[in-house]
């Protein structure tokens, strides 16, 4: 079963963005992973702040986007995100 990681993000500054934006999509690719959206939101209801950006990314399953996040290569490119932006990040299992 599908499994998707989102992710809401507040960019304070983009000085982080060049490096991460080269790294990150081959460690998705390399657990199965595909990038499904990358924008910002339109908010159709509610009043609550809307982030910078949302992003969706779609694993073949629930193990396969936890190898991701877990993956040792993950973890100095999440430091250095950490850097610049705020993410509030779910994973969820697909239908």
């Amino acid at each position: 079963m599908a499994a998707y990681a989102i992710g809401s993000m507040t960019v304070n500054n983009t000085d982080w963005q060049k490096e991460y934006g080269e790294k990150m999509p081959a460690l998705i690719q390399r657990h199965g992973g595909r990038v499904l959206a990358r924008a910002p939101a339109t908010q159709l209801e509610g009043s609550a702040a809307l982030p910078t950006v949302v992003v969706m990314i779609e694993f073949p399953s629930t193990a396969q986007a936890q190898a991701w996040y877990d993956d040792p290569e993950h973890q100095p490119l999440k430091q250095l995100r950490g850097t610049g932006a705020n993410l509030e990040m779910l994973l969820v299992n697909g239908l």
